[in-house]
């Protein structure tokens, strides 16, 4: 992806339609309406999924909590959300599978009751599933329950398995932006819509602030699509000031914990909290993130950030299932999202229905796409382009649910020993090569290979190396430290401490393929270790301010 190169096209070319937001849904957009033939621009004033679409749990999944509200209540809408999906999550797999891959859960029950309740609920939600080819759950004794988690309380009875899918959400949505850009869009980040221009009240324009260089334009478009999630009141609002808000922002946080807390490959599912909630404790590389919160949150212009009190919360939810209790010295880090979720009559954000919703304001000609999950981003975006066809008397349909994303196709996980014999590379190295670039993993090891000095890791404590940086930033639009160490690595949602020590390294290799002054560069470095100090700082992880120089 040129940045420079979209970015000149943006200026010179009116599209059939530019898309706002390059998260789970825009980025998805975009792609479908490429692959419909459509002029597509594709914009984001942050990082490709640098807000809400990043912060996920990491489950692709039906939802076993609405399965059973929906069984409750007798709730239509509920099971419509589950049947879709449990069909997508299918899908999300087979089309990047170097990113999505089945994951085992685990629900410790305490008495046979509970057992065979959650055993029953589980089965109906594998019915549903149908024939997908995932592993069939079952009911452990509780000699099989501690074989795969060693560390669960010795209190239980027993614990009921069962299958959802994991994967990388940044990575995803990235590899959604640059599918998106292979097949035609004209995709740019740090891209801030400040306004639009009209004719006769109709959007003819967004005039979009060029955040790295501050540079102002119009981008033309015949038909605007906005898919900003929390923040797309805002953007209804500038295109239409008597337009009535209709999202309710919800706050959600993790907490990250060692992958020691539950030795194991398998997740646990904590099935009901005492506020009536849902946590998942999911081992995710060397770590284990336990969430999530469900809060009000009005703070938009903030970022959300870990609370002492959060954390307090999602210790103590996790105490009663483990042996060993963790405690706050155990925390290495924390994410905070906001959820899109549609208003509606009911009381509290954790009933609020999270499907998504097309909407035509026709006074200014603004489609959005509304609410929403991450598991069901494919249809979300089908449904928009949809809707756009028909607003642009043109319509086709679209091809994305056998499309494989870029990296996905003929993908084989065990051609990371083919790349270690080329370039004698660690296994670790290779093995997370193949798992974060997919069938792009030899372009990594081709530069580790004609640059020794790119195949060093920059820490010994994780597989990622300097020629990943190179590679970031000449082919994945990388432009700024958070963008590596957020969002194309994940080590930021993993380690604040270690972040802040290998700040200098990243620094070095992108300020040379950038460009940077050597003030800029520093300057780089210094606001992103504030930043992660505040972190710290507020989830009352630290009294001591992590520096670079304890390198």
């Amino acid at each position: 992806m040129n940045r420079e190169h979209n970015r000149k096209r943006l200026r010179e070319e009116t599209f059939d339609i530019c898309i706002i937001g390059a998260g789970a849904s825009g980025a998805g957009a975009a792609l479908d309406a490429a692959l419909r033939g459509y002029r597509v621009a594709l914009l984001d004033r942050g990082d490709f999924a640098s807000e809400t679409s990043s912060r996920s749990t990491k489950l692709i999944h039906g939802g076993v909590r609405y399965l059973e509200q929906a069984i409750k209540k007798l709730d239509l809408a509920q099971l419509r959300q589950v049947r879709h999906g449990l069909a997508e999550r299918r899908t999300v797999i087979r089309n990047a599978p170097h990113l999505a891959y089945p994951l085992p859960l685990l629900t410790p029950v305490f008495s046979w009751f509970e057992g065979m309740y959650m055993s029953v609920g589980l089965a109906m939600y594998a019915f549903f599933a149908g024939h997908d080819n995932f592993p069939q759950g079952r009911w452990l004794t509780k000699p099989e329950a501690l074989t795969e988690m060693p560390t669960l309380t010795d209190r239980m009875h027993s614990a009921v398995l069962y299958y959802d899918g994991q994967f990388n959400d940044a990575r995803y949505a990235l590899a959604l932006a640059h599918s998106a850009d292979e097949a035609g869009v004209a995709v740019v980040n740090y891209l801030n819509v400040t306004g639009f221009e009209r004719d006769n009240g109709r959007l003819t324009a967004a005039i979009v602030n060029d955040l790295l260089s501050d540079d102002t334009f119009p981008v033309r478009a015949k038909l605007f699509l906005n898919c900003t999630g929390p923040y797309s009141d805002a953007v209804r609002l500038m295109a239409n000031p008597e337009a009535e808000q209709r999202i309710r922002p919800s706050k959600g946080v993790h907490i990250v914990l060692p992958r020691e807390t539950l030795q194991s490959d398998c997740a646990m599912l904590i099935p009901k909290t005492a506020d009536g909630r849902v946590v998942f404790a999911i081992p995710f590389g060397d770590k284990v993130f336990v969430g999530t919160t469900d809060d009000d949150y009005q703070q938009l212009d903030q970022e959300p950030v870990l609370e002492p009190a959060e954390v307090d919360y999602l210790l103590e939810t996790l105490r009663p299932y483990l042996a060993k209790n963790p405690d706050k010295s155990d925390v290495e880090a924390g994410f905070g999202g906001i959820r899109p979720l549609i208003v509606s009559s009911r009381a509290t954000t954790k009933t609020l229905l999270r499907d998504h919703e097309v909407e035509y304001d026709s006074a200014s000609g603004l489609l959005s796409l509304l609410g929403g999950k991450w598991t069901t981003y494919r249809l979300m975006a089908q449904d928009a382009i949809d809707k756009a066809g028909e607003l642009l008397n043109n319509s086709t349909p679209g091809k994305t649910e056998n499309h494989y994303l870029v990296g996905g196709e003929n993908y084989r996980f065990d051609d990371w020993q083919c790349i270690q014999q080329q370039t004698n590379l660690p296994t670790d190295v290779c093995q997370h090569l193949m798992r974060t670039y997919g069938n792009r993993a030899q372009r990594i090891a081709d530069l580790a290979s004609s640059r020794p000095e790119l195949s060093e890791k920059i820490s010994q404590q994780q597989p990622f190396i300097k020629a990943e940086v190179v590679y970031q930033v000449r082919e994945e639009m990388a432009v700024t430290l958070r963008d590596v160490l957020a969002r194309r690595w994940r080590l930021e949602l993993s380690d604040w401490q270690l972040t802040i020590r290998v700040l200098p390294i990243v620094a070095e290799l992108m300020a040379r393929e950038l460009d940077w002054s050597d003030q800029h560069r520093q300057q780089q470095i210094n606001s992103y270790q504030s930043l992660l100090n505040t972190f710290l700082k507020r989830a009352g992880l630290t009294t001591q301010p992590a520096n670079v120089t304890h390198l």
